[in-house]
């Protein structure tokens, strides 16, 4: 453990950024703002010499000591929720959340609470992940009130007044490439909640990145509490209604549906995880719809991502009532992050 110690780049991340200059150009400055962060906030790197630290989609996680506290020290790539995450974990300042203890705008750098890596609802029974999850989003929950951070926060209406004019568009751009009516689907529920969410005064800080791997356990809670035993990760926050965080839980966790009526199945985890969180189940449907056709035109834009895009058509479809023929069995779906081909 040292505080100069040279931390490797995980291949994943550095395999993902290379393909482009502004990619290429944080990757040469990364060891430099390691280095910096490390430097101004008095850390211990506490890594073993060549264990590799861990990382997300579009940041480096590393382990790390101030004093005698363990922490992370979490640099991301810059991009638009990589800039708002700590805005949302000030509001919410450990509660339902890691707790944020220093952040540097510039070099887009967070030091964290450090949580257990190696706990997080993506293997506990579904029963105590329902528990769990409706706990953090109660406690996540948070009003909107005059501090400043809620005014660098984008809203789900707003998202949804957009998407109108974007997935038709992408549609057609993309060659129609899924039966229009799941698409007028989609579109009905951008109108509706939309307007819904503009004027119902229901407005919350809202973690839009909920899923299991994202809600990691605390060290040390005894508590039976399951809002303070776990707390979430990576928010990607917006305002809005709080049934707009249920998506994520479809899209994970697919295999676990039963083989003989998975589409059944899907929609009943909607319900539930919906109503033991105290949300509208369908809201949450129609939400989750809505997401994965924005998902699903996202993957048919990028090569590689079939078996991405079969699987958010198949929750869109199947949360629609009518689950479209073509696709493969849920249980031969990948998991988010499996279909990824260079």
């Amino acid at each position: 453990m040292s505080s100069t110690t040279e931390v490797p780049i995980p291949a994943d991340l550095a395999a993902r950024y290379v393909r482009t200059p502004g990619g290429r150009n944080w990757l040469a400055r990364l060891p430099e703002l390691i280095r910096g962060n490390v430097e101004r906030w008095g850390l211990d790197v506490d890594l073993v010499p060549g264990e590799i630290p861990w990382n997300g989609h579009g940041a480096i996680v590393i382990p790390v000591v101030r004093g005698q506290e363990p922490a992370v020290l979490k640099v991301a790539y810059p991009h638009d929720e990589a800039r708002v995450e700590r805005q949302a974990l000030t509001l919410w300042n450990g509660r339902g959340a890691v707790r944020l203890l220093e952040s540097d705008e510039d070099s887009c750098s967070m030091l964290l609470q450090r949580l257990d890596a190696f706990r997080s609802l993506q293997t506990v029974p579904m029963d105590e992940a329902r528990e769990a999850w409706a706990a953090v989003v109660g406690r996540l929950s948070l009003t909107p009130d005059l501090r400043s951070e809620w005014f660098e926060l984008n809203h789900i209406a707003a998202r949804a007044e957009q998407w109108s004019d974007d997935l038709p568009a992408e549609w057609e751009r993309l060659g129609r490439p899924f039966p229009r009516w799941l698409l007028e689907a989609a579109l009905e529920v951008c109108q509706v909640r939309g307007a819904v969410g503009r004027r119902a005064g229901h407005d919350v800080l809202v973690h839009t990145d909920l899923h299991y791997l994202n809600i990691l356990a605390v060290p040390g809670a005894n508590s039976t509490d399951h809002g303070t035993r776990y707390a979430a990760i990576d928010p990607q926050p917006m305002i809005g209604e709080a049934e707009f965080a249920v998506a994520p839980l479809l899209w994970n966790r697919i295999r676990d549906l039963p083989a003989s009526d998975p589409e059944s199945a899907l929609r009943q985890r909607c319900t539930d995880f919906s109503l033991t969180a105290g949300l509208d189940p369908e809201a949450a449907r129609q939400w989750s719809l809505t997401r994965e056709v924005d998902n699903a035109l996202s993957y048919a834009a990028t090569p590689g991502h079939e078996g991405d895009m079969a699987r958010s058509l198949w929750v869109a479809s199947t949360l629609a009532g009518q689950t479209l023929g073509n696709l493969p069995h849920a249980h031969g779906l990948p998991e988010p992050g499996d279909d990824v081909r260079s």
